[in-house]
């Protein structure tokens, strides 16, 4: 399986450019088209009582996003940037969902809010749940030029979780090793689902492992991310705003905790 055609969301914000190298280098390896989508809130500019739109600082940002993004697309047939050229929050989420649903694979960046943002808070949420597209979200920090070679998938039997399996399969195409991750109050209630997701990659030629944990409590999203971190999983791949293993677990609750908290990037389907 491959990937035809990717969109990237751009900003002002020093993040973009690494989304923008991980973007151009899957739209190579796959040969598919790439559009980058620039977007981020911006005040009007104000000359005495009249607003005026694009604000100089908005049009220098969106003149820098598109130089660079010429230069990272060079040589990529068909690619292109677009300016969605709004400011509020609504209309900057509703441009990139809207366009987020034309293409095979988006990728958005983490949001970090030591540092501000360019854009709303549950934008990224929002647009994972509601564009209909899997989403590839980068982190804040780290250096990430591929995925996919240590991917770790989530599994809980959930449609979201079917979606996201489903869709991380262009980006599984050189896997070095991977773990099919479950959570269940018994072992057998997750062994044989595990043991069928095992069954589905490796038809699709992706060697993997099956780990359930059993668990009692809450605490099952660090439980995810500490199992990332000891087996040095490049990619996490899950479902979107459903439960994780228990049904305790507020919907959405672990697909924000997440969006919070990843080290590495992480492929979502809803």
């Amino acid at each position: 399986m491959s990937l035809k055609n990717l969109m990237v969301h751009l900003d002002a914000g020093e993040r973009a450019a690494a989304r923008l190298e991980l973007a151009a280098s899957l739209a190579r390896s796959h040969g598919a088209r790439l559009t980058g989508v620039f977007g981020q809130r911006a005040a009007a500019q104000r000359v005495g009582v009249v607003a005026t739109w694009p604000s100089a600082e908005y049009a220098a940002a969106r003149e820098a996003s598109k130089a660079a993004f010429e230069k990272a697309s060079a040589g990529l047939p068909g690619a292109e940037w677009v300016d969605i050229n709004r400011g509020s929050d609504a209309e900057v989420l509703r441009g990139v969902t809207n366009l987020a649903r034309h293409f095979d694979l988006v990728v958005l960046g983490q949001r970090d809010t030591a540092a501000g943002s360019l854009l709303p808070e549950d934008f990224v949420m929002d647009v994972i749940v509601d564009g209909g597209r899997p989403v590839l979200v980068l982190p804040y920090a780290g250096d990430f030029p591929a995925v996919g070679r240590r991917p770790m998938i989530a599994w809980n039997d959930a449609r979201e979780a079917a979606h996201a399996l489903n869709d991380a399969l262009p980006l599984l195409g050189d896997v070095e090793e991977a773990w099919v991750m479950s959570f269940a109050a018994r072992h057998e209630d997750a062994d044989a689902s595990c043991a069928g997701v095992v069954r589905h990659l490796a038809d699709h030629g992706v060697k993997a492992r099956a780990e359930v944990l059993v668990v009692e409590d809450f605490g099952i999203m660090d439980l995810l991310l500490n199992r990332v971190s000891d087996r040095s999983a490049d990619l996490l791949v899950m479902g979107a705003h459903g439960h994780i293993g228990f049904p305790f677990l507020n919907r959405g609750a672990g697909t924000r905790y997440i969006l919070q908290h990843m080290t590495v990037p992480v492929l979502m389907s809803s």
